[in-house]
């Protein structure tokens, strides 16, 4: 992350990483007198190198390949997962936080790994799918989210825990996910109570905080995509697409401004990341710039007029 609380422009964060790519391969003196320059300009500039150098060093230290959907066991169809569509638009990208303790997640019952996805049984045939990098407790009565997100089906009565309130299970499936500040609650099937207060039903979307659960309107179409390693998108923007996917993906995955509002239409396979870029590239007026192996970004193929 940046050291500044603003975020770093996406330009600025490209330099960072041409540079780096440069001094990594074979270069002179007048390239580093030409980088310490760059760095000198604008304090800017030596936040996105720290960010960059800070990437690397977290992606040095991942086993290549990645073990990407490990756990993941479903067979769903090539053909069907890369249908898509594109129309204009613009916006950014920005970095999740996490608000829990960091022992509480090392200490679950079960936790994923980013990028995977796994399925846990459980008793009298209820079943919890945790999504990339969660953590969650689980007892014969309740279930408790410390990071990330997961579905729950066939747990009638169940008690959840989230770090921002405990919710009620009156049905047979619920969502959570973590955000920061406040944890998004589905109610898929069923109704879904707040012990400090409110109510989803059947088909809703809310927001839980502290004070009580209060609803946001309809659930998105294929927001549980995600258990059969999909990322699903309806008319989605390509900014909020490409965050979305960077939770599965090690390194830095970025995207242009001028382009993240373009939209898409498709169900796209999270453990086959190449087949998305290229879909990108096909349906779209982006190109997938990799300065760096960790480091990709989606850029306008040509300037958008």
């Amino acid at each position: 992350m940046a050291t500044s609380h603003e975020p770093l422009a996406h330009e600025v964060l490209q330099q960072a990483a041409q540079w780096f790519a440069t001094l990594q391969g074979e270069h002179g003196t007048n390239e580093r007198t030409a980088w310490q320059a760059w760095m000198n300009a604008r304090p800017e500039h030596r936040q996105a190198w720290n960010r960059v150098e800070a990437i690397s060093g977290q992606f040095a230290r991942i086993p290549q390949p990645a073990a990407a959907h490990q756990a993941l066991r479903t067979g769903v169809s090539r053909r069907r997962l890369l249908s898509i569509g594109a129309v204009l638009g613009g916006g950014c990208l920005l970095a999740m936080g996490e608000r829990s303790g960091a022992w509480q997640p090392m200490r679950a019952d079960r936790s994923t790994a980013l990028g995977e996805i796994r399925q846990v049984p459980l008793p009298g045939g209820a079943g919890l799918w945790l999504n990339t990098r969660s953590a969650a407790d689980l007892s014969p009565d309740s279930i408790t989210l410390y990071r990330g997100e997961l579905l729950l089906e066939g747990a009638m009565g169940m008690r959840l825990g989230t770090p921002d309130g405990n919710l009620r299970l009156d049905g047979q499936r619920v969502g959570l996910r973590e955000y920061p500040g406040h944890t998004e609650v589905i109610a898929y099937q069923g109704t879904v109570t707040a012990e400090a207060g409110g109510t989803l039903l059947t088909g809703q979307r809310g927001r839980l905080r502290r004070d009580g659960l209060s609803p946001l309107g309809a659930l998105n179409p294929g927001a549980q995509a995600w258990t059969h390693g999909v990322l699903q998108a309806d008319n989605m923007p390509l900014g909020a697409f490409i965050q979305e996917l960077g939770r599965y993906q090690h390194g830095y995955l970025g995207c242009d401004p001028r382009v993240a509002e373009l939209r898409l239409v498709g169900a796209f396979p999270l453990a086959e990341p190449e087949q998305i870029f290229a879909a990108l590239e096909r349906a779209l007026p982006v190109i997938v710039r990799r300065p760096l192996p960790w480091w990709l970004t989606v850029q306008p193929r040509q300037p958008l007029a």
